[in-house]
């Protein structure tokens, strides 16, 4: 096929040529005159350039593997945060140089263009990121690999801060359009819901199901090329966008019922609107068991489409595509494989189960009752018939495998089952993807095992060695290189280049933490992040915050667990402190916050305000001498991580222990030279490993602990009563010191903390002070303080997203990693 049809020659990418290529596109392609393009519309034509580029490397990507016949690595996930990806796809392709004196020649600053990039509203946290860094890292090991997802038009949300509290609006992001997506219009699929199941018998006696759907919508491919290091190869994310068979019903609309003749369109539509819609009511409950749903369904039809077209069978599926759950979001491709197997292409059911089973790998992110979804039985049968009936029958094979190894305790058999009956008739979508997946890993070490002993136990003892580790990791190109290109210039020049390619060989550069001259660059090159990020601070928020303070931050996703609130609390503790002893030696210090609540979560939205409303009594506060500043960064994001990273001191990564599956911002942060505050939890453990107990700042109870005190009788009400910097902090909430005019907005946090305190932030108060005091009397010994930050960066190489993949493809996919 590549020798009939061979690729069009691309230029020598230089300057000139490139900028000429950019004219074209902006002329061209877009049809405006150079002389009244506005930054935007140059913005679109170089994308438009780049891609062209990239898409010549995607194009080879695809013909090398279809011509080798290699194995394929298929990643369901329903986030992608992917970010901006102008920059990540010139970096890889070696470009940077070049693209920028191009815009030169045409009177365009290319850094002025790149922040004009929306970032792509695909995501919410750590689980989107960790699936484009691992996009990125198989596109930069040579593993070929589509990613699947959903193609949301207006992400999570948009954050607001209007009088300290979290306000809600749509992330319009593809208002302007996407320059890097390709519609796939023949890559469209029948995506069906509710109606019935026909049973027939065939003579043999086989007995046939046909699933006739009440509704149908269709699945159309909408794909983004995804760039690997140095261009090796380019991969494909794959968003499904939905809509209606019918769009506008004709007749309807000329009977006058011009909104009724929409609506399977706006049905239809209302898929691709939002991620996670929220389901505290039954409509928003439903709809997101459609999603999941439709991009399984349509996720899986192209997967077995492109595999009989290529071998014109399914039984060697598994010889050929590795299917990845990322979570239990895709947890419904386990039936959906079944049907699509059983049912449309007629696979005895035996055979279709060791298929599926040898396909698919789930990976589990969280041990949270609420993260492993279960759906009610109605709901689920009503709008997937077929689907439950196959569940049905999978979960009596698990039940039979349980009998077979004499393993009949009632109470054993209800754990497995995939259909909870104890709180109301659920089907649990964990257990699902455990039951029907040949590896579920964890994504730390910690977690791991906690999986064994926890949330899957009893499934781990039927099918023991199926549950494996897979620590998460992050990728060092645009987490290091792209976002602290003066760390990764300093570092070439100590070491050479070896790390742009190896990660790990930053261990190289250890040897200079005691070096005076290099220690003194390194903080210089902090030092000017962190000037940049005090500007960006002042233009977010109006706030001017001193540079030369430290920089202690907390950017993730607003929960309890992560416990932001234990955070805020010890900052009222601090700032009390501070006013009564004006004149103490107390460290200056900038407490930054960032992250989302979800739009129901109460106590998680509740604790922004609280956040905000402290910022505004300490920042206001002239008599201590600007020794405190507290921030809240909205509308966190990708690009806004970007900027934050490379200019933190502190990484406060203090989840209640046992709670956190791993945690990628912990990486991000210590590679980029952040110290870490943080508990025995998730990654931190592996961390404390790797950088060394002396250069990280470990507190608090551990997961066996945690787990000790809540079955233990633990009473929140002693520890307060020991510790005179609660009890002043509580007064300060219940008083109304930071909410004049409703002295009761915070009375429901503390009467929580103090009869419940599930998440264990009072056990933790004394030990998280303490931690941080310890870190201040570090901070004012600038050299060991440096040596410690190089010490991190030098040593987190380990943590590298290619690291992880090469493990995947390893012990679960089967495809060689370069």
């Amino acid at each position: 096929m590549s020798s009939r049809y061979p690729l069009p020659a691309l230029p020598q990418a230089t300057p000139r040529a490139l900028a000429d290529e950019i004219l074209k596109a902006l002329t061209l392609e877009f049809g405006k005159d150079p002389a009244a393009a506005q930054e935007r519309d140059w913005l679109q034509a170089t994308i438009l350039a780049i891609r062209n580029r990239v898409v010549h490397r995607w194009l080879d990507s695809m013909r090398e593997s279809r011509a080798a016949k290699e194995k394929r690595v298929y990643y369901l996930s329903a986030e992608f945060l992917i970010g901006r990806l102008l920059r990540d796809a010139v970096s890889n392709l070696g470009l940077l140089t070049a693209v920028r004196e191009a815009l030169d020649l045409l009177g365009q600053e290319k850094d002025l263009l790149a922040q004009l990039e929306p970032d792509a509203a695909l995501g919410n946290g750590g689980l989107g990121r960790l699936a484009a860094c691992f996009m990125e890292s198989m596109a930069s090991l040579g593993i070929p690999a589509f990613g699947y997802g959903i193609r949301y038009q207006f992400g999570l949300f948009r954050q607001k801060i209007e009088a300290g509290m979290q306000v809600e609006e749509p992330e319009d992001w593809l208002a302007r359009g996407n320059p890097w997506e390709l519609v796939r219009n023949e890559r469209t699929y029948q995506i069906g819901f509710g109606g019935g199941v026909e049973t027939t018998e065939k003579p043999d006696g086989t007995i046939v199901h046909t699933w006739l759907p009440a509704e149908t919508l269709l699945a159309t491919a909408h794909d983004t090329p995804v760039c690997g290091w140095r261009g090796r190869r380019v991969n494909t994310l794959r968003l499904w966008h939905a809509h209606a068979v019918e769009p506008l019903k004709l007749g309807v609309f000329n009977g006058g019922d011009h909104m009724g003749a929409q609506h399977d369109s706006i049905r239809a539509n209302s898929i691709n609107q939002v991620l996670y819609p929220s389901d505290s009511n039954p409509a928003g409950h439903e709809l997101r068991l459609r999603q999941e749903y439709f991009f399984t369904s349509a996720s899986l039809q192209d997967i077995l489409r492109r595999h009989t077209a290529e071998y014109g069978t399914v039984r060697n599926l598994a010889e050929k595509a590795a299917i990845q759950l990322n979570d239990t979001h895709p947890a419904i491709a386990v039936a959906e494989l079944m049907r699509l197997l059983v049912d449309v292409h007629c696979i005895e059911w035996d055979e279709a189960w060791e298929i599926t089973r040898a396909t698919v790998g789930y990976t589990n992110h969280t041990l949270l009752p609420e993260a492993l979804e279960s759906w009610p039985v109605d709901l689920f049968e009503g709008l997937l018939p077929r689907h439950m009936q196959i569940i049905y029958q999978i979960n009596a094979s698990i039940i039979a495998d349980a009998h077979e190894q004499a393993l009949t305790d009632f109470g054993f058999l209800e754990s497995i089952s995939i259909i909870d009956e104890r709180n109301g008739k659920r089907v649990r979508m964990g257990q699902l993807a455990f039951c029907g997946a040949h590896s579920v890993n964890g994504v730390s070490a910690l977690h791991s095992d906690l999986m064994k002993q926890t949330v899957f136990r009893d499934l781990n003892t039927l099918y023991p060695g199926r549950i494996n580790n897979k620590t998460n990791g992050v990728t060092p190109r645009r987490w290091l290189q792209q976002v602290n290109p003066g760390l990764t210039g300093l570092i070439r020049d100590a070491i050479g280049e070896g790390f742009l390619d190896d990660a790990e060989k930053l261990k190289d550069m250890d040897r200079f933490a005691s070096d005076a001259a290099f220690r003194e660059k390194f903080a210089g090159v902090k030092r000017a992040n962190k000037v940049r990020l005090a500007q960006l601070i002042h233009e977010r928020t109006g706030l001017t915050v001193d540079a030369s303070a430290l920089f202690d931050v907390q950017i993730k996703r607003i929960h309890e667990y992560k416990r932001q609130l234990l955070a805020i609390l010890e900052t009222i503790a601090l700032y009390d402190a501070i006013r009564a002893h004006p004149d103490g030696n107390w460290v200056p210090r900038v407490k930054l916050f960032a992250g989302k609540a979800a739009a129901s979560y109460w106590e998680a939205k509740t604790i922004i305000r609280l956040i905000n409303d402290v910022g505004a009594v300490v920042n206001a506060d002239k008599s201590i001498k600007g020794l405190l500043k507290v921030v809240f960064m909205p509308n966190y994001n990708v690009s806004l991580a970007e900027a934050i990273v490379p200019a933190a001191d502190i990484s406060e990564q203090i989840s209640t222990a046992g709670m956190e599956a791993s945690g990628t911002g912990n990486m991000k942060l210590a590679l980029n030279g952040a110290l870490t505050v943080g508990t025995l939890d998730g990654a931190n453990v592996e961390i404390l490993e790797h950088a060394g107990k002396d250069n990280v700042f470990i507190f608090g109870l551990t997961a066996e602990e945690v787990a000790e005190k809540r079955s233990g009788g633990y009473d929140p009400r002693e520890v307060i009563e020991r510790s005179p910097h609660l009890q002043r902090a509580f007064e300060a909430m219940r008083s109304g010191q930071f909410s004049p005019g409703e002295t009761g907005r915070y009375h429901g946090l503390i009467d929580k903390l103090i009869h419940f305190d599930y998440f264990m932030v009072m056990a933790d108060f004394a030990a998280y002070s303490q931690a941080l005091n310890t870190a201040d009397k570090v901070w004012q010994k600038p050299a060991e303080w440096t040596a410690k930050s190089i010490h991190n960066t030098a040593r987190l190489g380990w943590f590298s997203a290619d690291r992880t993949i090469r493990e995947y493809a390893r012990d679960i996919w089967n495809v060689p990693a370069g």
